[in-house]
């Protein structure tokens, strides 16, 4: 068997609040919209979001209400300078979770939060 990843769908609690951080303030480019179901297109793999209430209805499953007060995981994006990105994220009204840092293994690392408190790394590519 062999399994290729072709997206990640967020389940968000503000739509708007979401779509303007992802399109508005990152700049990702809208791929397809649904009503409340969103892909950006984001290269090989496409990042999408869609409201809580929305997937609970579609799918059937117990999604729970509001953000978890613990992440799990974290959605990453590979950027040129991650210096620059996270000041000009941090002017734009981004919560900074962790500022950029140099790892031992060279790649730069910060990481923001979207709306819903979802972990976005903002990182160098590993060389």
């Amino acid at each position: 068997m062999k399994l290729v990843m072709k997206y990640v769908i967020l389940y968000v609690n503000d739509f708007e609040k979401t779509m303007d951080f992802y399109k508005g303030i990152l700049g990702l480019p809208v791929k397809m919209q649904q009503d409340t179901y969103v892909e950006f297109d984001t290269g090989a793999i496409t990042l999408s979001i869609n409201t809580r209430k929305d997937v609970k209805e579609l799918t059937g499953l117990n999604v729970p209400e509001g953000s978890a007060p613990t992440q799990t995981f974290e959605v990453g994006f590979v950027v040129e300078d991650v210096v620059a990105t996270i000041e000009t994220l941090r002017q734009q009204g981004v919560t900074i979770l962790k500022e950029p840092v140099t790892k031992p293994w060279g790649q730069t690392v910060a990481y923001v939060a979207d709306p819903d408190g979802h972990y976005i790394e903002i990182c160098t590519s590993v060389e």
